[in-house]
């Protein structure tokens, strides 16, 4: 039997992540409050954020590793987010009105020799993520336990940036869903494509430092750089841990 093992939601791109007991999902909408809002830095290709742009504009955590390792806890009704982070301690924003101090609090996290922090955006409708469809990711715990092996570690599935982890596939396995749908609660969504996967991923979201090459061991062990799966949901609905997972 394949559940629902974990819901991750990210709501300020690359600057934390949040691990949830439900959520509810909408038809072409992305998980919501994922990648809400985004901090841009000095060298954007862009003035004002009126559409969605490429990831190169925005923070990241392949640029800045410290970034890994922020969790976060969304409030959702006041819109307020509390940030935590090893090193730099504490900090709750409303980042729809405090863009000013979270570009503060990030400033020292985020490497001096690359464009510095400039604001925080946001773009109602529109969840900054790496790609302008209203993705929500889909991975495989069996898959995370896989490649941990190889690699003789634990990696936490919080290196992956993921959604929605099934946990009952084969490792693997989310790869042949490919055109499938999944019923997930009251939930339906249509598997489209696979992730590939940057440097980020070799960070530890405990600690920020990089520590595991996850790029290496995916090529070597299993011929390719690719780990999670892109799905869009077509019916909309609720999902909590522990659901079944139906392949339809």
């Amino acid at each position: 039997m394949i559940r629902l093992a974990h819901i991750v939601r990210h709501p300020i791109k690359s600057v934390g992540f949040e691990e949830l007991a439900g959520a509810s999902l909408t038809k072409g909408r992305a998980l919501p409050f994922d990648r809400e809002w985004a901090v841009t830095h000095e060298a954007a290709k862009f003035d004002r954020l009126t559409e969605w742009h490429p990831k190169m504009n925005f923070l990241r955590g392949v640029a800045g590793p410290e970034l890994m390792a922020i969790s976060a806890q969304l409030d959702s009704a006041t819109r307020r987010v509390t940030l935590r982070h090893p090193f730099a301690g504490a900090l709750t924003v409303a980042p729809d009105e405090e863009g000013p101090a979270l570009v503060d609090w990030l400033r020292p996290l985020w490497p001096a020799e690359r464009p510095a922090p400039a604001r925080v955006d946001h773009l109602p409708g529109q969840a900054m993520t790496d790609w302008p469809d209203p993705f929500v990711s889909v991975l495989g715990l069996a898959s995370n336990r896989a490649l941990g092996q190889v690699m003789g570690q634990d990696l936490s599935i919080h290196r992956w940036r993921g959604n929605l982890w099934l946990d009952g596939l084969a490792a693997w396995a989310e790869f042949d869903l490919i055109g499938r749908h999944l019923q997930i609660g009251d939930a339906v969504l249509e598997v489209r494509q696979r992730i590939t996967r940057c440097k980020a991923t070799t960070v530890n979201p405990e600690t920020g430092r990089s520590d595991a090459d996850t790029l290496a061991a995916l090529q070597q062990h299993f011929g390719h750089e690719d780990f999670g799966t892109y799905a869009v949901v077509v019916q909309s609905g609720a999902v909590a841990l522990g659901d079944e997972v139906t392949v339809i």
